[in-house]
């Protein structure tokens, strides 16, 4: 079953009316709704949440399939390089290196 360039566009054009459709919801959602202590906690918190979904999702999987291998090895070192407080840029310099050095060096 092929995909036809219709098809495609009537994906995207829904996508982008659902997109637009929350995007409105987020505008006309109360005041006092947004001011709540519990409401403005959780979008402190939102973010940080998400960020670590993506690191563990990207780290620890390949396809469908759960794996350990280089790039965990890479933020191990960058745990260890914030724990000691390093500099981000350093962060990130560090755990690619580390990485790139044990994907070379095992494959």
């Amino acid at each position: 079953m092929g995909v036809t360039a219709a098809s495609l566009w009537v994906v995207v054009i829904v996508t982008s009316l659902i997109a637009f459709a929350l995007k409105f919801l987020g505008h006309v959602v109360p005041e006092r709704w947004l001011a709540q202590p519990r409401a403005q906690r959780i979008n402190a918190l939102l973010p940080v949440a998400l960020l670590a979904a993506l690191v563990a999702v990207e780290t620890f999987s390949t396809k469908s399939a759960l794996v350990i291998d280089h790039r965990a090895a890479g933020l191990g070192v960058a745990v260890v390089a914030l724990v000691l407080k390093a500099p981000f840029p350093v962060v990130v310099v560090a755990a690619a290196v580390s990485s790139a050095l044990l994907y070379h060096f095992a494959s």
